[in-house]
């Protein structure tokens, strides 16, 4: 069932976006794409320095809190391990009248994954079946196995973040959760928007109208917030998506539902579900 689930600001720290500044103002301060020195790291945005803006999730190289992601080193693509089969196995258990029976569909989330190329492609096979199986863990306990397109009773909730200047909230308009991840907030539909082209601040209800934006917008949120931690086991994929809520002891219910969901899609895809999987 689909429920609040607040998110992380995606932006950079301050430290971060002072440093990008810097680099666009200053002639010869070039860290972008990095190229560290052997003592700094490569963040998540291309940028070099220590510390755990630098060092910490998403560290790209260098002397990273926790190990870069592998590169991949197969070529199966995502429709080969994403079958009709595994897709319609979660949405088939959803009731007959769920708005999401008529909304979701696999051919649409390949079409997204189009532009997520990087998406299911990590290190070795069993490695990228890991991840596709923690990405439909996740969107299965969010939408009740693809039923719902949006929050329940989502509207009643206040999603704005009024702190947040860069992206600020149109008073006539609801941050709730919507989409197959149940993208929450205005400082991660700002973003989302500027990433796949729509206006995630002035129409978010495009995200329960475009089955393709939808999809996109799990996606994004994904490979921004979630997928940098995956090497970390499914309880950092957990905690980058609801950990304030759910991790240490937060709601254990929903940490064992999650983690139910992961282990039964590693199953079907024949892989371990590896170490880590509680946060």
């Amino acid at each position: 069932m689909a429920s609040s689930r607040a998110r992380n600001n995606c932006a950079p720290t301050l430290t971060v976006v002072l440093v990008i500044l810097l680099a666009a103002a200053v002639p010869g301060l070039v860290a972008q794409n990095c190229g560290c020195a052997a003592d700094e790291c490569c963040s998540r945005y291309g940028y070099c320095g220590k510390g755990d803006d630098y060092c910490g999730t998403g560290c790209q190289e260098g002397p990273c809190n926790t190990p870069p992601l592998t590169p991949s080193t197969h070529n199966v693509p995502v429709s080969d391990i994403v079958t009709a089969e595994f897709f319609n196995g979660i949405t088939d258990q959803a009731d007959a009248g769920c708005a999401g029976k008529s909304f979701y569909s696999r051919e649409v989330f390949l079409e997204a994954v189009k532009s997520y190329s990087e998406f299911g492609q990590v290190g070795s096979i069993d490695d990228s079946k890991r991840e596709i199986a923690a990405f439909f863990a996740h969107v299965t306990h969010e939408t009740g196995h693809f039923c719902y397109i949006e929050e329940i009773n989502g509207a009643a909730g206040d999603y704005c973040d009024e702190t947040n200047t860069q992206y600020p909230c149109n008073p006539e308009k609801k941050y709730y959760g919507r989409g197959p991840i149940q993208l929450s907030w205005n400082f991660n539909y700002g973003p989302a928007g500027e990433n796949i082209g729509f206006d995630g601040l002035n129409s978010p209800e495009t995200v329960a109208n475009d089955p393709l934006i939808s999809f996109k917008t799990a996606l994004w949120y994904w490979m921004e917030n979630v997928r940098p931690v995956i090497g970390e086991g499914f309880g950092a994929t957990i905690r980058a998506i609801n950990g304030a809520l759910e991790c240490d002891g937060g709601n254990s219910a929903t940490v064992e539902a999650r983690v139910e969901y992961y282990t039964e899609y590693c199953s079907q895809l024949g892989v371990d579900p590896g170490q880590n999987l509680t946060c």
